[in-house]
């Protein structure tokens, strides 16, 4: 039987190498591809010496060409966190409206199935609570997480043209809070960014009052439901992630508890358009999918505790944009 090949664009971050790692298991020969603006090759350096693994240093914002057959597309390819997508805005927008226009085509060509990775900010600063995939969001397009948010929004539209209009096997994910080994210690997200205090002895840094809510879902976790995803037949959003909400405040006091950190919470003013509340309704998951996460929170932080506390000192103080970035 020939071995089914799958594209993972964003194959060096966070998701996208978990991906690739799942996908080899499986038994898929993989191809990865990264610009390598937000990834890093650490993340892939184990499957280099795999026949069944090949990397693209590559742009998707621009023509996309990858030889032989493909039988799925995983767009994993974007900025995810504040600090990048505020940083780079320009390419933000780009990967999500070019770079999957460039895909979808390649998906259209190769007669390939790609699921796209969407987010829950799609939902904005939500007023429906929790959010589920029929609510259309409260988005501020010209704020500056607009950038993000409507790169999503418009990434949604486009594939579901291409469904609609060229019957093209699509599917979208909404994914909700992230996380585990190989998330950046220093990318703006809260839960990264608590823990890389905590090691530095320096007090945690929560926006507004704390009582603004997240609800965070452990990779593995993730990963399962999008593998399911991809090969189910249903091509309308489904939202993954763990429902069990949880404040800001009390999540910076679970992780003062988990490091064994002296340091106190400090509060600053909350950033614009920051979301009060974010918690999916998973039951669309749960009836199609038969997914619904498995790792508790305890477990999970325990997990990516020790993994952020064996990486070497440098990566605690690393500064992601000290490398150049192109303005285009």
């Amino acid at each position: 039987m020939t071995m089914k090949r799958v594209l993972i664009t964003g194959a060096a971050g966070f998701l996208g190498s978990h991906l690739c790692d799942r996908f080899i298991k499986e038994g898929y020969h993989v191809t990865g591809m990264d610009n390598l603006i937000t990834g890093d090759l650490h993340n892939i350096e184990h499957l280099f010496n795999l026949e069944n693994f090949q990397f693209y240093h590559h742009d998707v914002s621009k023509f996309v060409h990858v030889p032989g057959e493909l039988h799925y597309i995983l767009h994993f390819a974007s900025p995810a966190s504040p600090i990048d997508y505020l940083k780079i805005p320009i390419q933000t927008l780009k990967v999500g409206s070019l770079g999957t226009h460039n895909l979808l085509g390649l998906a259209l060509a190769k007669k390939a199935r790609i699921l796209v990775a969407s987010t829950s900010e799609v939902y904005g600063d939500p007023q429906v609570h929790p959010q589920n995939e029929d609510y259309w969001g409260n988005v501020n397009p010209v704020g500056p997480r607009g950038v993000y948010d409507e790169a999503k929004r418009f990434q949604e539209a486009m594939t579901m043209a291409y469904h609609t209009y060229h019957n093209l096997e699509t599917r979208i994910v909404r994914i909700f809070n992230t996380y585990g080994p190989r998330m950046r210690l220093n990318d703006g997200r809260v839960l990264p960014a608590f823990i890389g205090q905590a090691l530095r002895g320096e007090d945690l840094t929560a926006f507004g009052d704390g009582s603004q809510t997240r609800s965070f879902c452990y990779v593995d976790d993730l990963i399962e439901g999008i593998y399911r995803l991809l090969l189910s037949d249903y091509a309308q959003p489904v939202n993954i992630g763990n429902p069990d909400e949880i404040t800001i405040k009390d999540f910076a006091e679970e992780i003062i508890k988990l490091t064994g950190t002296t340091q106190k919470i400090i509060y600053k003013e909350l950033p614009t358009d920051d979301p009060k509340q974010r918690k999916p309704d998973i039951t669309r998951a749960i009836d199609l999918l038969g997914w619904e996460p498995k790792v508790s929170r305890e477990e999970g932080l325990k997990i990516t505790y020790d993994y952020f506390r064996s990486l070497p000192k440098e990566k605690l103080e690393e500064n992601p944009y000290g490398r150049a970035f192109a303005r285009r």
